[in-house]
């Protein structure tokens, strides 16, 4: 199957899983998130902190990091669950802009006749969250356990949509792997799958959330179990 292809059967699962391609981008102002990362992270985050509440700190520098996480796993799991191969998500491969409503908006433009396996899902969009990683440590004092665990959680996020609306395929079997002991997010939480009855996941760390007004606690939070 074309890249082209899955990436249209992808867009039916659900708008966050979608992502438009090709070598005109759908409307202005789209840039390469690698410049997200650089001068342009400080400004986003101040935005993601306004529109969540919680001001330009660590709250929204985690907020924004795993909403970033969460559509690239969307992105990744989805066409190596329809079609067992993966657009490159690197960082300078994917573009994004800030609607002035709604979420941020991702574009590719080249996104290949899908070279990679879903095996190298794991490397290639962890790779790419290292680099947004680095940022926000340096620049906001998230800690790498916080980011490991948003990372980890967006990935189940996007396991249940998938597993909801496209029962069957190698999803769970790719999530497992990365969240055991010896993946690319073991220790990040314990993840269990049944048969009929899907996935559930508890996190080792808190994404901050709660210290928004009025956030309270994610499903997965830690502080669930305290």
């Amino acid at each position: 199957m074309e890249m082209q292809e899955l990436l249209g059967r992808l867009a039916a699962i659900g708008p966050f899983f979608g992502v438009p391609f090709g070598t005109e981008p759908p409307g202005p102002g789209f840039r390469p998130l690698s410049e997200l990362y650089g001068r342009r992270l400080e400004p986003y985050v101040a935005e993601v902190g306004r529109r969540i509440g919680s001001g330009p700190g660590r709250v929204a520098a985690s907020t924004a990091q795993f909403g970033i996480a969460s559509r690239l796993w969307s992105v990744g799991l989805g066409c190596a669950a329809l079609g067992g191969r993966i657009p490159d998500l690197a960082a300078d491969r994917v573009w994004w802009r800030l609607p002035a409503a709604g979420s941020m908006e991702l574009w590719l433009p080249d996104p290949g006749r899908g070279e990679l396996p879903s095996a190298a899902l794991g490397e290639n969009v962890l790779g790419h969250l290292a680099v947004l990683d680095g940022a926000v440590r340096d620049r906001y004092g998230v800690s790498p356990k916080v980011l490991r665990g948003n990372a980890a959680s967006g990935l189940v996020g996007a396991l249940r949509v998938l597993i909801d609306r496209v029962p069957g395929g190698p999803a769970v079997s790719l999530a497992a792997e990365l969240l055991a002991g010896g993946g690319a997010l073991g220790g990040s939480g314990t993840f269990v799958h049944e048969e009929g009855l899907g996935v559930a996941f508890v996190r080792r760390s808190c994404c901050l959330y709660y210290r928004v007004p009025g956030g309270g606690l994610c499903g997965d939070c830690v502080l669930r179990t305290r």
